[in-house]
């Protein structure tokens, strides 16, 4: 079998409603499209939209088949008892140039129960902020069921959800069962559970160019939501130079903040799991095998198999990064 190594995989793409073009013009995604493209999907297992393999002698493989051939020493042993030969996560860039519906992802639960599916615990990273650009996230006070039917009839939910100033740097860790979306200007990195379950609950009363509007799930929302409230829903953490800060951690995934300007040794051998590089800005190397390297630069994602659990990471002056790996 072939000697593994890190891989890059070519994106897909998402046509939105609300996309905009900074995959192209910030990320420097040359092959994004420059108008309406919400979503990048850099890193993916779901069936009907597995990434597939863009660099190297294994070009051409999809991250399932990867799975199927090498099993743990791409995903970790205890990863590939859990959830077989499923990848757990789900890794991408959202560019929400307009207003991103308010909507909740199902729990594990849930999700399995309707759609034979994992649940959506996920993470927001503020790569980019436009000026006064905002999100939704939560209630402004804990509500009940009736209370949120009444305004959902009433077509006045976003009456009763919160809006925060968002700014770049900034971490969201949205659980399943959060009320979340808005927005207007965001560049995201969104680190997920593997699933594709949204329930929408508020599309800002918009139509398609059709003059369709888009449909809803408020029935099936009802017991997804979580109707509680809290003061802020932002992740506190530090951040420094040359030393990672986590941003966010469940039971699902970790992710850390690293911003380098010299070299980085990484010794992953307890840790038992894949590792996925976002590069958020800058560009860097990765020097694996002992005498192999791979060069990474701003807007690409990065899987190293758990096989490798030995790198160092060269800055070229300096990169910026996200580490994220199931815990």
């Amino acid at each position: 079998m072939s000697t593994l190594y890190p891989f890059i995989f070519t994106p897909i793409y998402k046509s939105k409603i609300w996309g905009g073009k900074k995959c192209n013009t910030i990320l420097k995604k040359a092959d994004a499209p420059t108008e309406l493209c919400g979503e990048s999907w850099e890193i993916s297992g779901i069936e009907e939209e597995c990434s597939v393999v863009s660099n190297g002698e294994l070009a051409g493989n999809t991250l399932n088949e990867l799975i199927d051939i090498y099993m743990d020493e791409i995903v970790g042993s205890k990863i590939l008892d859990k959830y077989d030969h499923e990848f757990p996560l789900l890794i991408k860039f959202l560019d929400v140039n307009d207003l991103l519906s308010l909507q909740v992802h199902p729990n594990d639960k849930l999700a399995e129960r309707r759609h034979n599916s994992l649940g959506k615990t996920e993470m927001w990273y503020i790569v980019q902020a436009d000026n006064n650009a905002e999100l939704s996230i939560g209630f402004k006070e804990t509500i009940d069921r009736d209370i949120f039917i009444e305004n959902a009839v009433t077509n006045r939910l976003p009456e009763i959800v919160n809006t925060t100033k968002a700014k770049s740097g900034e971490v969201y860790l949205i659980p399943a069962g959060l009320v979340h979306g808005g927005g207007k200007g965001l560049l995201i990195a969104e680190i997920q559970q593997s699933s594709d379950v949204t329930y929408r609950i508020f599309d800002w009363n918009r139509k398609d160019s059709e003059g369709n509007t888009r449909e809803l799930h408020l029935d099936m929302a009802l017991d997804a939501l979580d109707y509680s409230s809290k003061k802020d829903y932002r992740s506190i953490f530090e951040k420094k130079l040359n030393e990672p800060s986590q941003v966010a951690t469940c039971e699902y995934f970790t992710v850390n903040r690293l911003e380098f300007t010299k070299p980085f040794d990484k010794d992953y051998t307890l840790l038992d799991s894949f590792v996925i590089y976002m590069c958020l800005d800058g560009e860097f190397s990765i020097l694996y095998n002992e005498n192999e390297s791979i060069i990474i630069t701003k807007g690409q994602t990065v899987l190293i198999p758990c096989k490798l659990d030995k790198l160092q990471l060269i800055p070229n002056k300096k990169a910026e990064i996200l580490e994220v790996f199931v815990p």
